[in-house]
């Protein structure tokens, strides 16, 4: 019966193990501009550099999204060649900053949904983009609660009055609300 008991144990502490590996990603992962891990199959970042992409390739990503344009200045101007070249799917949306459409963030949910477990980065530039729309999608589509989508997104922007209505407009879309304790939908005070 001991024997049996320290199994289970073993089993048990084996699988913390696991759940607590797929939530720390590897650190070589988190030298990319505020990378965020939201599950084992989909993370956000700001924009790789040509030896991270390796790097995600190396860490099992089979799909990278790009939703920003290829003039941006740190941008790769060869990024699809270079994601192809690793053997990894490419995907582009270009979403102007000051003007994302609700089109936009779809076009991007449309591929995430044709194969949902597919390990996926979504990345940007800085990983605003990204992150409003990493929420949108954890919460629509993965039924993550809102509050905790929200924080995850306000670990890198708390999102401009652009964003924001952008954000409240995809949610009314689709019957979400995003009224939640603790959620702070405050537009931050211009830089100045």
């Amino acid at each position: 019966m001991k024997s049996i008991t320290i199994a289970v144990l073993g089993l048990l502490l084996a699988g913390t193990l696991q759940v607590n590996a797929a939530e720390a990603p590897d650190p070589a992962l988190q030298e990319i501009l505020n990378y965020r891990q939201y599950s084992p199959s989909f993370a956000s970042s700001g924009q790789p550099t040509r030896e991270q992409f390796a790097t995600l390739k190396d860490q099992g990503f089979e799909r990278v999204v790009y939703i920003a344009f290829t003039n941006n200045r740190n941008a790769l101007p060869d990024e699809d060649q270079v994601v192809k070249g690793l053997g990894m799917e490419y995907m582009q949306v270009p979403v102007d900053f000051a003007n994302p459409l609700p089109s936009d963030f779809y076009a991007f949910a449309d591929s995430m949904r044709r194969a949902p477990d597919k390990k996926t980065l979504l990345h940007c530039q800085v990983n605003a983009r990204a992150t409003a729309f990493s929420f949108l999608y954890r919460v629509i589509y993965e039924q993550v609660p809102v509050a905790e989508a929200k924080a995850d997104m306000n670990t890198v922007w708390q999102p401009n009055e652009v964003w924001r209505d952008f954000i409240f407009t995809v949610l009314d879309q689709n019957g979400v609300s995003p009224d939640c304790p603790d959620c702070d939908w405050t537009v931050p005070a211009p830089n100045q």
